[in-house]
């Protein structure tokens, strides 16, 4: 019964995606609703929450080489009959982009912000001249809950899987109950982890390879073996984790399997512990193993934190790939849950402001955190409980740390979406200013 609650869990929260989950979601509804309507569009308009809007604001959509939630709403309108999932732009033509950002330049979409408490919430209204169509995504990034036509329901077939909702999807399992799991399940079930080394694994190696965003993780291996990065396991996997967000982040046309609805996060607790993996020359069993530690460490914090939070989510998938090496590294449960803390007691408090080119520098700096971690833990250190956040209990260290982004950092979120939207405001002005 437990076996099956995990890959119940597993089966959910990882999802293969292409494209920012955030900009994906917006996509997702408005061709939705576009689906239902009928005649020549006469207008959009997106209802989003703070943090879809924070997250959809800068980064970069497949395809397009350029970012926008207007931009997403209108790519929408041409997703035709495909299937309507996370790899939604999979097959989106040049000229679908085109007339999409043709419609962005006409005015015809409109963007503002939702009245609702929700973390994640999408609602697109197409008008036509025939009809007014909506549609809902919320709580998880393809999850549609409604569709209405001309004021009338009409029945949603297609949502995602019916579950239990995040905080209680963990309800009476424990970190030990992970461990346990991890370590006596049949490796041949875990498909999904196998898949996620695969297609993360590739995305990094594609932006380590190529030039994507501001470079971070390229930057990092083209200065290995210099007098700034040494050659070493450490700025390998943090190279390679970054060089992964660069390309997602820069609307790489790869697909990652997500973690929690995040791609960054998938990428994070997978990667550096397929590098730790090769440097102990672990065999595919033990390196399964890791990884589904890693993932399922980010998932079990990430259903208390919250799908989005004011927390950037690399810190969540940096105490996941910690437990991973530290599993590799032949760490005992003891050691695992050490590393946790210290982990914990290190990147508490950085701030998720927005998916961007910038992500992935905190990316490889909560990797490299990971990996410090790791080697304190196997030097037979850890942070004391009478240290700041870190209680006794990683269970209670786990609390905290979902305190402070639930309700800590609750108004720094709103001050976050405050100055990226005067930011915005402002370089609208001066764009009309010059043009004047």
């Amino acid at each position: 019964m437990l076996e099956e609650q995990f890959f119940e869990i597993l089966n959910r929260e990882l999802v293969v995606a292409m494209g920012c989950t955030e900009p994906i979601a917006i996509v997702i509804a408005a061709a939705h609703a576009k689906k239902h309507s009928k005649g020549s569009i006469e207008a959009v308009n997106v209802k989003a929450s703070r943090n879809i809007v924070k997250n959809a604001f800068s980064v970069k959509i497949p395809g397009t080489d350029d970012c926008g939630i207007n931009l997403a709403a209108a790519l929408g309108m041409y997703i035709g009959a495909s299937e309507i999932n996370m790899e939604v732009l999979e097959d989106i033509k040049v000229e679908e982009v085109d007339a999409a950002k043709k419609m962005v330049e006409d005015g015809l979409i409109t963007v503002e912000l939702a009245d609702t408490p929700k973390k994640l919430y999408v609602e697109v209204t197409v008008q036509t001249d025939r009809s007014i169509s909506k549609a809902v995504v919320e709580d998880f990034h393809d999850n549609l809950v409604l569709v209405e036509v001309d004021g009338k329901k009409l029945d949603v077939k297609n949502s995602v899987k019916p579950m239990k909702n995040d905080a209680s999807m963990f309800e009476d399992l424990t970190l030990d109950e992970i461990l346990r799991f991890v370590t006596e399940v049949d490796t041949d079930k875990l498909g999904l982890i196998k898949q996620s080394i695969d297609l993360n694994s590739k995305i990094s190696l594609e932006g380590i390879n190529n030039c994507y965003g501001i470079k971070v993780g390229k930057n990092i291996q083209t200065n290995i073996g210099g007098d700034i990065f040494g050659n070493d396991i450490c700025n390998h996997a943090v190279a390679l984790t970054a060089s992964g967000s660069d390309a997602r982040m820069a609307g790489c046309n790869l697909p990652v399997m997500t973690n929690s609805g995040s791609g960054n996060q998938g990428i994070s607790a997978t990667t550096p512990v397929v590098v730790f993996g090769a440097y102990v020359h672990a065999d595919e069993e033990t390196l399964i193993r890791a990884v589904a530690l890693s993932n399922l460490i980010t998932i079990y914090i990430k259903s208390s934190l919250g799908r989005l939070s004011a927390l950037c989510g690399a810190t969540v998938a940096s105490a996941g790939s910690c437990c991973g090496i530290t599993y590799l590294m032949g760490g005992n449960n003891d050691q695992i849950k050490s590393a946790l803390q210290n982990i914990l007691g290190n990147v508490t408090g950085i701030i998720c402001d927005g998916a961007k080119a910038g992500c992935a520098l905190k990316v490889a700096t909560c990797t490299t955190a990971a990996i410090q971690s790791v080697i304190c833990v196997m030097e037979g250190q850890h942070i004391q409980s009478t240290d700041g956040i870190v209680e006794e209990d990683p269970e209670d260290t786990i609390k905290n740390f979902c305190k402070i982004g639930q309700v800590g950092m609750a108004e720094a979120d709103k001050i976050i979406l405050e100055i990226m939207m005067d930011k915005s405001n402002k370089q609208k002005a001066d764009l009309e200013s010059d043009s004047k």
